[in-house]
């Protein structure tokens, strides 16, 4: 096929990508257009929690809602960039915060197109590029992690990458100096606003030194350009960076470090540098030793593992794999075709292995990874299709068409998933509200106690601080799923007060405070079981009050509790776990004859007041039913069935919910205070009596 393009066609390709890629992601915006529990202030919330932090942080340098938040300057110091892009936009856009951080991350991420594209038309495949940048751009998994509404830095975590592979890809082309300057000039960048994607650069910048040592052919050159890669990761501050950057490019000039072998020393001595200086290795490692981890955290203390529940690191299906990255194994199957075929034709693309491997550890790691192979792999199925058509004796109209039709039918299933992705804000606006009324009853020194899915969001919303939230949730998690859990609410007080007071006397930060209750420190520690059944008696000597404390308990944490509870349901001293506790949710029963149907083989008998669990038949303890009357008020009904059981049944009538738990779960702080309503007056205060949030200020 033959390309006759005119001087500015490409920037309409690239103008029409990219509005494609902003008109897809519009989508959600128009299917929750007016849906009013999805909005606050006027505007649509997002969708992820760990936007809030961010979020968190910016609104705290626009009108100081945070001073208490010991994590807002850590987020200052790590992502300076995405935080103050955002900043600015905020500060002098005529549009609100909640605005900007809604559609950010879809204008920043559509610039995917404009890479892609350049990338083919150094090879005069223009049209290919701009087809591959509408596929890439659309493709599941970055489509989900950049969508209208995803604020997070996802959105920075490969536009950065593939601009510096286009430049990279470039010099390698035209063997000039300036396109590794600009590469590194970028990946200087990059690390400000994503400084997760050190790992990934370190690993392009192994790849283009192999790639280098077997292909360049002007080793002067191509050492001289690893002296810029090497200074542009090195750990120093921006501005020194590009002035160094800067500085060397037109030292490099000079003939006096173009002599003999002077190239090869500098550039032997900039990567012994980084490499004495960089933690890239490092860093890889210990992302793929997180997320291939299991269980419980070693050390003289053990706590659980905080990884291996979270949806993003867990082994994923074939057919998620390949759908995530080309929407189908049909594509995913020609990608890679296609890019085989590529690396034959052009060498040059190799240096997409390194993220083409990141995005291939996903099969193990976890779907977040799938992302970065996105690119390689769009390019190569829009590359096996065009291979495919090119070899027709065709008339050149007829081939375009052909390859038009051809990558409709990839671009089907990405916009189809796209169209059936209806994911919901984080809170909805009855949630958010009750968050407004603890702003208004509380002071932003004070803390508010929930498992850390919500950590985030009430820092934005109630401008209090949590214990644990998004980024910090590792020992300290046991803190939070004891007090949940536990059937004594004066050790859930007790433990409450001691964590949060020592954590803000240490100023800990993201150091957990269980440690210092446990004291666990490298060889030794406090007998855990001990402190713990100290607690639970009222005498127990409490630190000085400094500040009010939150327990919030909301609806939607029955979904999620079993797994709350797993990180407290083990011995600290041994590490080994203990008895399951029983705790099941039904929301779709039905009535059959004497069964009332509860799902997953799991029945009540209405005649016997018994439970069928597969073929066993156990007795119920309590049966209770709660439900509100018009006005609000909670009324329950509790009927003891046989006192020697260990299983219960709870009715929530307003709910159309049914629980099936164990005594351990029935006698929890959180069934209690959120099911019953039932607290000790000597421990807790009722703030918010909401039926989809319930906050309760810790007395002691």
């Amino acid at each position: 096929m033959i390309e006759n393009l005119k001087k500015y066609d490409v920037y309409v390709y690239m103008l029409f990508a990219y509005l494609f890629s902003l008109a897809c992601r519009y989508i959600w915006v128009y299917q929750f257009s007016g849906y009013e529990p999805f909005y606050w202030h006027g505007e649509l919330m997002i969708n992820t929690n760990d936007g809030y932090f961010f979020a968190t942080v910016v609104k705290d340098l626009l009108s100081g809602s945070n001073p208490d938040n010991q994590l807002l300057q850590t987020a200052i110091d790590t992502y300076p960039g995405t935080v103050y892009s955002v900043y600015y936009l905020a500060k002098f856009l005529p549009f609100s915060l909640d605005t900007v951080i809604l559609y950010i991350p879809a204008f920043v991420s559509s610039l995917i197109v404009i890479p892609i594209i350049l990338i083919m038309r150094l090879y005069n495949l223009t049209v290919v590029g701009f087809l591959a940048a509408l596929l890439a751009s659309i493709t599941w998994s970055f489509y989900n992690r950049t969508m209208i509404g995803y604020f997070d830095t996802d959105m920075y975590a490969l536009v950065f990458p593939v601009f510096i592979l286009y430049y990279v890809m470039k010099f390698v082309k035209d063997d000039n100096l300036i396109t590794i300057l600009i590469a590194s000039l970028i990946t200087s960048l990059y690390v400000i606003f994503y400084p997760q994607g050190y790992a990934a650069i370190t690993a392009i910048f192994v790849a283009f030194i192999a790639y280098g040592i077997f292909f360049v052919k002007d080793k002067k050159q191509f050492y001289l350009s690893l002296v810029f890669m090497s200074i542009a990761l090195i750990k120093i501050m921006l501005l020194i960076k590009v002035v160094l950057l800067i500085a060397f490019f037109f030292a490099s000039k000079q003939e006096v470090l173009r002599k003999d072998k002077t190239p090869l020393y500098i550039a032997i001595a900039s990567i012994v540098f980084f490499i004495l200086t960089g933690d890239g290795y490092a860093l890889i490692l210990s992302k793929i030793s997180w997320y291939t981890t299991t269980g419980v955290e070693g050390g003289t203390l053990h706590f659980y593992d905080v990884a291996q529940t979270i949806r993003e690191a867990g082994k994923i299906p074939f057919e998620t794999f390949a759908n995530r990255i080309s929407g189908s194994i049909f594509s995913f199957i020609i990608a890679i075709a296609g890019y085989f075929l590529l690396c034959l034709k052009r060498k040059e693309f190799l240096l997409f292995l390194p993220l083409i491997g990141i995005g291939f550890f996903a099969y193990i790691g976890g779907l977040r990874f799938t992302v970065y192979a996105i690119p390689a792999m769009s390019i190569g199925a829009v590359y096996f299709i065009y291979f495919l058509v090119d070899r027709f004796t065709l008339k050149e109209n007829t081939k375009y068409g052909l390859l038009l039709l051809a990558t409709a039918v990839l671009l089907y299933p990405n916009i189809n998933h796209i169209v059936r992705y209806k994911v919901s804000t984080v809170f909805n606006q009855e949630e958010v509200k009750v968050l407004n009324k603890l702003k208004d009853v509380s002071s932003p020194k004070d803390y508010t106690l929930t498992w850390w899915d919500y950590g985030y969001p009430i820092w934005y919303y109630s401008d209090t601080n949590t214990l644990i939230d998004g980024g910090k949730h590792h020992h300290d998690n046991f803190i939070i799923s004891q007090i949940l859990t536990t059937d004594s609410q004066t050790q859930a007080a007790n433990l409450a007060r001691v964590s949060v007071e020592k954590y803000v006397k240490k100023h800990l930060e993201y150091t957990p405070v269980a440690n210092y209750i446990f004291e666990n420190n490298a060889t030794t520690a406090l007998d855990a079981n001990s402190v713990l059944d100290e607690m639970e008696l009222s005498e127990y000597k409490l630190p000085k009050k400094t500040r009010d404390i939150y327990l919030y308990l909301p609806n939607r944490m029955l979904n999620i509790f079993p797994t709350v509870a797993v990180f407290s349901n083990l011995d600290l001293n041994t590490g080994e776990k203990r008895a399951n506790p029983f705790f099941f949710v039904s929301r779709n029963f039905k009535q059959a004859g004497n069964k009332l149907l509860l799902g997953n083989g799991v029945s009540f008998l209405n005649n016997t007041g018994e439970l069928e669990l597969g073929r066993q038949k156990v007795k119920i303890k309590h049966f209770s039913v709660v439900e509100y009357d018009k006005r609000g008020k909670l009324h329950k009904q509790d009927q003891i069935l046989d006192y020697n059981s260990r299983l219960n049944m709870i009715y929530m009538k307003n709910y159309n919910t049914i629980l099936v738990l164990d005594d351990k779960m029935y006698n929890s702080t959180f069934i209690q205070l959120f099911v019953f309503e039932n607290y000790d007056r000597e421990l807790f205060e009722p703030v918010i009596l909401n039926p989809l949030v319930k906050i309760y200020k810790f007395k002691r």
